[in-house]
């Protein structure tokens, strides 16, 4: 019986350093520069930090009237800072097949969950999330 059980431990070290050895799944890069669904704004993405964030780069679509500060932000101190440079992605970490952290709306000064990914061609898919329902946009590589 003892000849049994040894090939057993023996399968199942190597089975278990054979998972240590596997490669850890990482989300495809989201770094780069992208026009937003709407076509309003040209935001890029890259590190900041330890993290991956997105900040407004351009105005590209000026609604008659808007205010080019961030008017709407709940922070009293924030509504005078300009659009453009303004943060809407913040805080986000490869999570394997997608990335997590934070998006801003500046349009009604809320902040919300969110999961981006990178589509095959090039698009992301950016998703703004209260507990489980989800809106989402694809922004598109600037070219």
């Amino acid at each position: 019986m003892t000849t049994l059980r040894a090939p057993a431990i023996v399968l199942t070290a190597l089975a278990g350093s054979l998972a240590l050895a596997a490669p850890a799944f990482a989300a495809q890069p989201i770094n780069g520069r992208y026009v937003t669904e709407d076509g309003a704004a040209l935001v890029e993405v890259g590190p900041c930090g330890g993290k991956t964030c997105g900040r407004i780069v351009r105005v590209l679509k000026h609604t008659p009237g808007a205010a080019a500060t961030d008017v709407n932000n709940k922070d009293k101190t924030l509504r005078s800072r300009p659009i453009v440079g303004m943060p809407v992605l913040s805080e986000f970490a490869d999570a394997g097949d997608d990335w997590r952290g934070r998006i801003y709306d500046p349009r009604n000064g809320k902040t919300y969950k969110s999961i981006v990914s990178r589509n095959g061609d090039g698009t992301l898919k950016v998703q703004g999330c209260i507990a489980f329902l989800c809106q989402t946009q694809t922004w598109r590589p600037a070219r």
